[in-house]
């Protein structure tokens, strides 16, 4: 197992320094680690719950103090024609550095992770978009043809039963892979970061104590739902067997790194995505598609406004990170900017909400007025 000694001023410098501009987009700022996660657990995958649901596969997330496991799951895509790029761990050359997943039109850089089921290392195969409807590959999918039968059987040589389970990209014993041009490209197109219901399976798989690798050894007891945030589900499955020998070391708490206040988010891409607003319903379509249109404008202002701040934010870390080269020489300076972002993020969130508020306020159709006694 490989472990480092923690310097916590230097962690943010560090992983920064080493991060190419292409992987950016995807790193959740904030969250790194200084001991590899467990290998990937052995486990099923359960049925596919309906059409239009994309398989996204389990990994291993942080939670300040130890690896748990994040459940995989068939989440419904929140477009047509648009791709699940899986989250994964990268070596940064000082600490392990988490790259968060995200819906795309074309599948990214996952670390050239097998997590299997479709996701071999480089791109997916387990399904492919024809206009609004998602065809299955049955050979690598777990699918109810009597239900779905939008579906084809093409076979794919390297299937999830050789996968392997090294869970990390780079350093010792990591996959040796870069990103190609074509996934640098993708990761440069609009993305749709995890919906509101991978964000919930998220933190339930985070509030259970069992799928902390302390506790499992990596062999987790509920390793993949049919649902999001199904873990009681009769189609919950558990893990077969562990991906290989896992012990944490002693002094896990001191090879780890948490920015200030890490339960409140600090930075733009910490924040969990707004769910669309529900579709308007007054029974007056041209209103309808007025209040349509006023909705999708102030989505996209949002995401815009999102991405602005994600942006200026990973460019001041990048300066810090390039001044900040001797021991504990900017810890204040580093501290401080840290408390400034927390306030912009959580200022930028609430803003956002009090906006969504006002606008679902227009929109509600007109009270009518109640009749008083004695008239009709």
């Amino acid at each position: 197992m490989r472990t480092i000694p923690s310097v916590r001023s230097l962690f943010f410098a560090l992983f920064l320094l080493c991060l190419s501009t292409s992987s950016r987009a995807q790193v959740s700022i904030g969250i790194s680690v200084g001991y590899a996660p467990p290998p990937l657990p052995v486990y099923e995958q359960p049925i596919c719950p309906e059409e239009g649901y994309i398989w996204t596969p389990g990994y291993w997330a942080w939670d300040g103090d130890d690896y748990f496991w994040v459940p995989g799951t068939w989440v419904l895509a929140p477009e047509p024609g648009f791709f699940w790029t899986p989250a994964y761990w990268g070596w940064s050359g000082a600490v392990f550095v988490f790259h968060e997943g995200y819906w795309g039109p074309r599948v990214g850089f996952y670390g050239g992770i097998n997590y299997g089921y479709g996701y071999f290392g480089r791109g997916y195969e387990g399904g492919r978009w024809d206009h609004d409807r998602f065809y299955y590959n049955r050979s690598v999918n777990n699918i109810n043809v009597r239900e779905i039968h939008n579906t084809y059987n093409t076979t794919i040589i390297n299937n999830s039963t050789t996968i392997n389970r090294v869970s990390y990209n780079g350093g010792n014993g990591g996959i040796n892979e870069r990103p190609s041009a074509e996934e640098e490209a993708a990761s440069r197109e609009r993305h749709i970061r995890p919906v509101g219901a991978q964000h919930q399976h998220f933190e339930e798989a985070r509030s259970n104590r069992e799928l902390r690798a302390s506790v499992n050894r990596g062999k987790p007891p509920v390793a993949a739902t049919s649902r999001p945030g199904a873990f009681h589900d009769p189609n919950t499955m558990a893990a077969r067997e562990a991906g290989g020998r896992y012990e944490p070391p002693a002094n896990r708490k001191a090879n780890s790194d948490r920015p200030p206040n890490a339960g409140r988010p600090t930075h733009a891409n910490e924040l969990s995505p707004h769910e669309r607003f529900a579709s308007p319903n007054t029974g007056n379509s041209k209103l309808d598609q007025k209040y349509q249109q006023q909705q999708e404008k102030l989505y996209a202002k949002q995401e815009q406004e999102h991405q602005k701040l994600q942006q200026k934010q990973e460019q001041e870390h990048q300066h810090l990170a390039q001044h900040n080269t001797q021991h504990n020489t900017n810890d204040t300076r580093r501290q401080q900017t840290e408390q400034r972002h927390q306030q912009q993020t959580q200022q930028l969130e609430q803003h956002h909400e009090q906006q969504r508020q006002q606008i679902q306020q227009k929109q509600q159709p007109p009270r009518q007025p109640q009749s008083r006694p004695g008239h009709p």
